[in-house]
């Protein structure tokens, strides 16, 4: 199994841009897709951003489309999520997903069933 620990969350203005970091470690010689999700205070843990075990091919929730990048370094064993032009809805616990695949085209987009999760990051967006 490959474990996961996010960071580079925090409390920005509408507007900013943070860049939230996924670091795997273990089971990392294996091929996986990666995946962040974000759950927000009363709602369920909903899918933002995925990409496939070797960066070919990306995925975005229609809320973050055109303003989210994710990315990965295959060599370090990082992910990572760009988020800009930030909205106050955006506000939420951002969590890091990892899958074992090595389909092209496969990046978690549900949140049931993944085989690895971080422990998450908080991002704050104030209005």
């Amino acid at each position: 199994q490959v474990q996961l620990v996010e960071s580079g969350g925090g409390l920005v203005q509408a507007g900013a841009s943070l860049r939230l970091s996924c670091a795997a470690s273990g089971r990392t010689f294996s091929p996986y897709a990666m995946g962040w999700f974000r759950q927000a205070p009363g709602k369920e843990r909903e899918f933002v951003a995925g990409i496939n075990w070797n960066g070919g091919s990306t995925g975005y929730a229609d809320s973050v489309k055109g303003r989210f990048t994710i990315s990965r370094d295959i060599i370090k064993n990082m992910a990572y999520l760009q988020m800009n032009r930030l909205k106050p809805e955006d506000t939420a616990i951002y969590y890091c997903a990892a899958d074992r695949s090595r389909s092209n085209s496969y990046y978690p987009t549900n949140s049931h069933g993944i085989d690895s999760w971080g422990k998450g990051t908080l991002v704050t967006v104030s209005s």
